[in-house]
């Protein structure tokens, strides 16, 4: 199923869905006795995936226990220490600077591994399944930053390539349930993106720069892969 499908003037058109149909989508992902379901959100830098994830995952854990735990993909940025030894740090962000297959190990265990509400699985004593954060600040990827408790349903996963058909990021796709692509005009994309670098420490110029350049190549290369998604939603 594409985006929301509406009837005007006699003819077909697509519209964005409206965030109460994404929030309707979400849930009719889940199986009460299959395995977690896992959505991912892609879209370009500075698109609004991060804010819709959160948002999603907000709505869904407001009424009853948490059921739908968050993954960024961004805790799979390779260190700093090691993309110096690779010699990849000038363009940090780019596919081949991610452990991909980590990422899609990661998202298979999520998937196999028994959800329950009883505390209770095959690895660990309280059913807890730890995935890497990212600090923001440092830049850096942060080991066991993120715990996925044994209540959870459904995973929702944010990332850049998320449909990129090369290397181990085909891993990726083959344990998402559905992919939305998160698109923004493109000025207040770079808008947004500038506005990020300088918050974490890039004065306006390396901002704009590391935009237009680093993250253009990337944004390009994701934009390429639009039509792969099962629905494309408007950036939040």
């Amino acid at each position: 199923m594409g985006a929301a499908e509406r009837v005007r003037a006699g003819r077909l058109c697509r519209v964005p869905p409206t965030f109460a149909e994404l929030l309707v989508r979400a849930r009719s992902l889940t199986r009460p006795d299959g395995p977690r379901a896992v959505l991912g959100i892609t879209g370009s830098p500075g698109a609004g995936k991060s804010t819709l994830a959160e948002r999603l995952v907000r709505e869904l854990n407001a009424d009853r226990e948490p059921w739908v735990a968050w993954v960024p993909m961004d805790g799979f940025h390779l260190a700093d220490v090691e993309l110096d030894r690779l010699g990849r740090r000038d363009r940090k962000g780019a596919p081949d600077t991610f452990d991909a297959a980590g990422y899609a190990a990661l998202l298979r265990r999520l998937r196999e591994e028994p959800a329950g509400d009883d505390g209770t699985d095959s690895d660990a004593d309280d059913g807890i399944v730890y995935a890497p954060g990212f600090e923001r600040v440092l830049e850096q990827p942060l080991a066991g930053a993120v715990p996925v408790p044994p209540s959870a349903r459904l995973i929702v996963t944010e990332g850049n390539y998320l449909l990129l058909d090369t290397g181990g990021w085909r891993r990726v796709r083959d344990q998402l349930d559905e992919v939305w692509f998160c698109a923004l005009d493109e000025p207040e994309r770079i808008r947004r993106l500038v506005a990020r670098h300088e918050e974490f420490g890039k004065d306006h110029r390396a901002a704009l720069a590391w935009a237009l350049g680093t993250d253009q190549r990337n944004a390009d290369l994701v934009a390429a892969t639009r039509h792969r998604a099962d629905l494309v939603v408007s950036g939040p």
